[in-house]
């Protein structure tokens, strides 16, 4: 198999595990009303997706640090042998019990597949070619969104809801196969302190206010011993919180980022949006079986206006931020858009008919998708470089956390509402409470937006903004691949190869060809001091001696000396080799103009790795095309 073939099965694979964990947050939503009906506990309803919101994103939290310990291909394997033991116990499950327990496990494997596969592709993509690969996995988010209550519908009406989870089994394992045979095993130099009294203090936290959310008015009185203690208790697990990510060496969420006005803004903004957009799509599917009869298919059918709302204003506004820079308008008018949309939505009854409907829930939609991606744009925008990681990942984290607050909430209200043997006016009562209720989250969602101060964009944030989809994976937590996600995407942006260009002025009197080649040698001579256009050839798969006229050339001018097969640099060559890794950087510091992060030794050295690997990275060489042409070989 060639290189590029490996790639390609490598990216599908991941992206395949990738897509089965998106699509669990939404595929059990058509499937709950059937669940319920057979497995009982429809107060607990909510929890078959909090459950697994909850675990992920804990787990998101966890598992990069994990990757960064035992390797990344460790990381991923273990996260896709949790997602399936998951799948398989929720399929079986027995009790509502049981399935919230293993949803539980499926989270935490779908929370660390999330992570994983973005820093796995990182690891066999060229940083040239990956800008394409972001997109393509933003694209898929959307996707998932727009086909899980189909596919669950889909299920349940022609197997059973149990199919919901065991399809992810086989396609689950066809991923663990190729993990196993083709992944290479990364393991990073980096020995990170991982803050686990910070994420345990923060998942007990968490789970307890949902619990409160969850059980208050339902289980037990609002009044009572059992919900005030487990609401103190929770509050107090926050301050411990609080208290501990002040002194952690490596702290999951810096306190310091709540200092910047932007940060804390954008952040509750992030959760805002999250609470209204599952804790709206969770429930829609249980109105439209109950009370306008529609089948489980045709309730995933009749999500789609939400969903394609969602995508079209989530398109548009990343491309309008892109080509202006104003961003601030989008979350104060969005938030109007969505308090409508779910106010409309408390309008539903039993005759309201197909067209209003849909149209109730492309304004949603359409609220939503203004709103979602302005809170990662401006703290990628605003955050220094030691902060790009953290913050990022802030902000998806409470995105998440956001959303399982809201299916929790959704439902307790929704509960409260139908009495132990529900009919079609009980349904109906049930889901115009509840919309009534939420409604103000879109109030409360524009007076967030309004403290929303506007920064001028800098150009990477305008390149990110272009390529996104208004979907993304949770943030990576590690700066540097933060950076290269922002490299990737002004890459995409270019046209044309600017290497030549870049050679020309260093003023090193190389053919592109010939530099190519010698920032190869001094990749492969890292270790062991030399290098043999073997080992090169093993990596591009292009015959050895399509190199030899180009590495005779580097012999004869004096960058290289040759024995039995072996090359190693002269002084000129290594002087050669600074200077070319100096133009690239300058380049690079030219497209990151306006990070003002220049003196930041952290960001200049993360700089010097990106311009070397940006010259390494050959797109011809991994297919190729060019093999016959030592002259083309990096065009």
């Amino acid at each position: 198999m060639t290189s590029r073939n490996r790639q390609n099965t490598i990216v599908a694979a991941i992206m395949l595990g990738m897509l089965l964990a998106a699509l669990d947050q939404t595929i059990v939503s058509t499937a709950l009303p059937t669940i319920v009906a057979d497995l009982g506990g429809a107060n607990h309803l909510s929890w078959v997706v909090t459950a697994y919101l909850l675990a992920e994103t804990i787990m998101t939290a966890l598992i990069g640090k994990f990757g960064d310990l035992f390797g990344r291909k460790k990381a991923f394997l273990a996260s896709v042998v949790l997602f399936l033991i998951g799948s398989f116990f929720s399929g079986w499950a027995g009790s509502m019990a049981c399935l919230i327990a293993f949803r539980a496990v499926q989270g935490l494997g779908a929370g660390g597949l999330m992570v994983t596969s973005s820093a796995v592709i990182a690891d066999v993509v060229p940083l040239r070619e990956r800008g394409k690969y972001q997109g393509a996995i933003g694209a898929m988010f959307g996707v998932a969104t727009v086909v899980g209550p189909l596919l669950g519908g889909l299920f349940v009406d022609q197997l059973s809801w149990r199919w919901a989870f065991y399809v992810n089994i086989p396609l689950g394992v066809v991923v663990v196969l190729v993990a196993i045979a083709a992944l290479p095993s990364v393991k990073s130099d980096a020995r990170p302190r991982i803050d686990y009294l910070g994420i345990l203090l923060i998942a007990l936290a968490s789970t307890g206010l949902t619990l409160v959310t969850s059980w208050g008015g339902t289980e037990y009185p609002w009044g009572s011993p059992t919900i005030i203690g487990m609401a103190t208790g929770s509050i107090v697990l926050l301050v411990l919180f609080v208290l501990v990510e002040r002194r952690a060496e490596e702290p999951m969420l810096p306190m310091r980022l709540f200092a910047d006005r932007v940060f804390t803004v954008a952040s509750v903004l992030s959760f805002v949006v999250g609470f209204a957009m599952l804790g709206g799509i969770t429930y829609l599917p249980t109105y439209l079986q109950r009370v306008q009869g529609a089948s489980a298919t045709e309730s995933g059918l009749r999500m789609l206006p939400l969903v394609v709302g969602l995508m079209a204003t989530a398109l548009i506004s990343g491309n309008v931020i892109s080509r202006t820079g104003r961003y601030k308008i989008f979350p104060v008018v969005g938030s109007l858009i969505m308090a409508l949309g779910l106010f409309l939505l408390s309008t539903l009854d039993a005759n309201t008919g197909f067209p209003a409907t849909s149209g109730f829930m492309v304004v949603l939609g359409l609220g939503l998708g203004c709103c979602m991606q302005v809170p990662t744009i401006v703290v990628q925008n605003t955050s220094a470089y030691e902060d790009l990681g953290v913050a990022t990942s802030g902000v998806s984290f409470l995105r998440t956390l956001g959303s399982s607050f809201g299916v929790a909430v959704f439902g307790t209200i929704f509960a409260n509402r139908l009495p132990a043997v529900p009919t079609v006016p009980s349904y109906v009562d049930a889901i115009q409470t509840m919309f009534l209720i939420a409604a103000p989250i879109g109030i409360l969602s524009f007076v967030v937006a309004l403290f929303l101060r506007e920064v001028p964009l800098r150009d990477a944030t305008k390149a990110m903004a272009s390529s996104s989809s208004g979907f993304s994976e949770p943030g990576s937590g590690d700066s540097r691949r933060e950076l290269e996600k922002v490299v990737a995407s002004i890459w995409r942006q270019r046209k044309g190869d600017p290497g030549p260009a870049i050679l020309a002025r260093s003023g090193v009197p190389l053919t592109y060809a010939q530099g190519w080649l010698l920032v190869q040698v001094y990749r492969n001579s890292v270790d062991d001091g030399d290098a043999t256009l073997h080992e090169l050839a093993a990596q591009t798969s292009v015959p050895a001696g399509i190199f030899e006229p180009t590495a005779s050339d580097l012999v004869d001018g004096g960058y290289l000396t040759e024995a039995d097969g072996h090359y190693r640099f002269t002084g000129l060559g290594t002087d050669t080799f600074t200077r070319l890794i100096g133009a690239w950087r300058v380049w690079l510091l030219d497209s990151l103009a306006d990070w003002e992060e220049s003196k930041d030794r952290d960001f200049t050295a993360c700089v010097d790795e990106i311009a070397a690997e940006l010259i390494s990275n050959s797109q011809a060489l991994s297919t190729g095309r060019h093999a016959g042409d030592a002259t083309a070989l990096t065009h």
